[in-house]
C-alpha cells in the first residue's frame, strides 16, 4: 500500500527502553524478554503479518514474499540527512542532548535464484489453507534450549506441538533404513542384523554411562579428553562400528552438515565432545513430553507460530505492537554515532537507547556528505557477516513418501545421491494433521548448506528427483506411478518453491542487526546468538526471570494453546 493513501496511526507514548524492527523470531524473543523485565517495549514491522523471515505463510504469499526480498528496495540516493535538537523532540529521558541525524534505513535481498514450479492448478483455489515455512525443513528438539525456553518464559502457553512421528535415513543403496532412537528401538529394528545390534548398544551405553559419570561429579570419564577432541568419525572407527551405524550416528543423530568422511577440506569438522553432546540431547529428548514419544516435534499451524507465541507473551507485559508501520531512517547521535531512535513512515520520531533491527534492513550507500568523517566511516563499516548459503526447497505432494508415515524427517547424507554431493541433505514431511495443509496433502521442506546457487540447486533437484515425480494428466489418469529404490510409489509433485537463502550473522555495534535462519534443524545456536544480544543491551537484568510459567503441565506436556486475541487488534 502507498504511503501516501494510507493514513499512519501515531504512536503514544514517542519514548522507549527498547525499540524492536521485524517480527522474527529472534526480535520477538528479546521483546519478551525485555518485557519480562519491566522494560517499555515498542515492537515495530511493515507486514500486517507476524513472524518476517521466520513466518509460515499462505501458499498466494510465498512466492510473492521470496521476490520482494531477492531484489534490493528502491531507495533515493544520497541518504537523506536531517539535523534537529533533541529538545526540540521534548525527549527528556535520553542520556544526551546532541544534535541528531536521520539516516535512511531500506531492505537488501537476502534470498536468490527462487524458482517456482506448478503442476497443478487447483492448489491456488486452497491457497489460505496452507501455511508454509520460509526457514524449513525446522523441528525442535524435546530437550533442546528453544523448548527450555518457551517453557521459562510461558510462550508454551500459546502453541501446541505433535509429534515427528519416525526418522529415515538413506542408506548407500538408495533405500531408506529407520533411525533407532532407543537402544530399546535398536533391538526392535529389523533392518539392523545382531552383530549391528550389539555394537550400537554397546556404543549407547558407553555414551549413557560417561553422560552419567560427568554430570554427578565429574569423576572418571569413560571417554577420555583425548578421545573427545578428536573427529567424531575417527572416535566411531577406534568403536569398530559398521559403516551403517556410522552414518545413522553422525548424520541422522549428530546431525553432521558436511561430509565427515574427508576431513581435509571438511567446512566443519564435527569432534567427538559436540557428537557425544548431540546424542545426549537426542536421547534426553526421546519421552520427555506424555505426548511426543519421540526426540522431535513440530509446532501445529508451522514454524511462525512460534514468533507468535513470543510477540503475545510480550503483548501480556505491556509490549506495544504497531504493525504496518516502515521505518524510514534511524536517529543518530551525531557526536557518538550511536542509534537513538527511528523516524517511521507517519514522519513521526521514536526514541530509544536501545534499537533491534531484522536482519533484511540496511543503510544505504553512499551516504550524506555532510556527516562527520568519524560517523561516515563507522556506517560504511555496517554489514553483514554473511557465512556462507543454504539452499531451500518447498514442495506440494498428495501422497507420503513412507507409507503409513505423516510426519518424518528423512536425511540424505553426501554421497548418498551423486559422488560430488559433500553435504548432508534434510528432508521434513508435514501431513494435515498439523495444520499446514489440506487434507490428503503434504508438505516437503528439503535444505542443504551450499557455496553457490549452482551447487546448491544441484542438490536440491538431486533430491526432488530422487523423491517425487512430476503429476502430469497423464499419469493422474493412468495412475502409473514411479517407483522409489525401495519399493515405495513416488509422490506426485504438485508445486515447488527453491531459493537460495543468505547466512548472515547479524552485527551489534553500533546496531543490533539480527541473524537471518540459520541451516540448522532446531533453534538452539539462534537462542544462544539471541540471549547474547540481551545480556549485551541489558547486562544487569536475566534472560526471562523465572515465572509460575517455568513448569511443565501435570501431565507432563507442552500445554494446549488456549485462545488470546491480544495481538489481533
Amino acid at each position: 500500500m502507498d504511503d501516501t493513501t494510507f493514513s499512519y496511526p501515531p504512536i503514544d507514548p514517542t519514548t522507549f527502553d527498547l525499540i524492536v524492527v521485524g517480527t522474527g523470531l529472534p526480535e520477538s524473543i528479546l521483546a519478551a524478554a525485555a518485557s519480562s523485565t519491566g522494560k517499555t517495549v515498542l515492537h515495530l514491522d511493515p507486514n500486517p503479518y507476524y513472524g518476517s523471515h521466520f513466518s509460515s505463510l499462505p501458499l498466494s504469499d510465498l512466492p510473492s514474499f521470496l521476490l520482494s526480498h531477492s531484489q534490493p528496495a528502491a531507495v533515493s540516493l544520497p541518504t537523506d540527512l536531517t539535523t534537529f535538537s533533541q529538545s526540540d523532540a521534548d525527549d527528556s529521558t535520553t542520556a544526551s542532548q546532541s544534535d541528531l541525524v536521520t539516516v535512511d534505513l531500506t531492505t537488501r535481498p537476502v534470498y536468490s535464484d527462487v524458482e517456482i514450479s506448478s503442476h497443478s492448478a487447483e492448489l491456488l483455489e486452497l491457497s489460505r489453507k496452507f501455511n508454509l515455512d520460509l526457514t524449513g525443513p525446522r523441528v525442535l528438539f524435546c530437550a533442546d534450549s528453544a523448548v527450555d525456553l518457551m517453557l521459562k518464559s510461558g510462550a508454551n502457553q500459546y502453541v501446541e506441538f505433535k509429534n515427528v512421528d519416525g526418522t529415515f535415513l538413506c542408506s548407500g543403496d538408495g533405500k531408506l533404513s529407520s533411525v533407532p532412537d532407543s537402544r530399546s528401538a535398536i533391538f526392535k529394528d529389523s533392518s539392523l542384523g545382531l552383530a549391528e545390534k550389539n555394537r550400537l548398544g554397546s556404543f549407547f551405553k558407553l555414551v549413557e554411562g560417561h553422560l552419567k559419570e560427568v554430570g554427578s561429579d565429574g569423576g572418571s570419564r569413560r571417554i577420555s579428553e583425548e578421545d573427545l577432541e578428536r573427529p567424531f568419525v575417527e572416535f566411531l572407527d577406534k568403536m569398530r562400528l559398521p559403516v551403517k551405524i556410522k552414518s545413522i550416528i553422525i548424520y541422522a543423530i549428530a546431525m553432521a552438515d558436511y561430509d565427515q568422511d574427508k576431513l581435509e577440506g571438511c567446512k566443519n569438522v564435527l569432534k567427538t565432545r559436540e557428537g557425544i553432546n548431540r546424542l545426549a540431547l537426542y536421547h534426553s529428548s526421546v519421552g520427555r513430553f506424555h505426548n511426543a514419544l519421540g526426540a522431535l516435534i513440530y509446532p501445529i499451524y508451522g514454524q511462525g507460530e512460534l514468533s507468535q507465541a513470543f510477540c503475545r507473551r510480550a503483548a501480556v507485559k505491556g509490549c506495544l505492537y504497531v504493525l504496518r508501520m516502515p521505518v524510514k531512517a534511524l536517529l543518530i547521535d551525531k557526536e557518538s554515532g550511536s542509534c537513538k531512535g527511528a523516524k517511521v513512515a507517519s514522519g513521526q520520531h521514536l526514541f530509544s537507547n536501545e534499537m533491534v533491527l531484522g536482519p533484511s534492513f540496511m543503510i544505504p550507500w553512499p551516504l550524506a556528505n555532510s556527516l562527520p568523517d568519524f560517523l561516515q566511516a563507522k556506517l560504511e563499516d555496517i554489514g553483514r557477516d554473511v557465512r556462507g548459503k543454504v539452499a531451500r526447497g518447498i514442495c506440494i505432494t498428495n501422497s507420503s513418501l513412507k507409507t503409513d508415515v505423516s510426519t518424518c524427517l528423512v536425511v540424505y547424507p553426501p554421497k548418498s545421491l551423486y559422488t560430488e554431493q559433500v553435504t548432508s541433505i534434510r528432508v521434513l514431511q508435514i501431513g494435515s494433521s498439523l495444520a499446514v495443509c489440506p487434507s490428503g496433502m503434504f508438505v516437503v521442506y528439503l535444505s542443504t548448506f551450499c557455496d553457490d546457487a549452482i551447487q546448491g540447486k544441484k542438490s536440491l533437484h538431486a533430491a526432488i528427483n530422487t523423491i517425487f515425480s512430476v503429476a502430469t494428466s497423464e499419469t493422474r489418469e493412468n495412475s502409473s506411478y514411479e517407483k522409489s529404490e525401495d519399493g515405495e510409489v513416488k509422490p506426485n509433485l504438485l508445486w515447488s518453491a527453491l531459493y537460495i537463502q543468505e547466512l548472515s550473522m547479524g552485527s551489534f555495534d553500533p546496531f543490533c542487526f539480527t541473524h537471518m535462519p540459520d541451516g540448522s534443524l532446531n533453534y538452539n545456536d539462534l537462542v544462544d546468538s539471541t540471549k547474547e544480544v540481551f545480556q549485551k543491551m541489558f547486562p544487569q537484568e536475566e534472560f526471562f526471570p523465572e515465572t509460575t510459567f517455568s513448569q511443565l503441565d501435570d501431565d507432563g506436556e507442552l500445554g494446549p494453546s488456549p485462545s488470546d486475541d491480544s495481538l489481533d487488534s
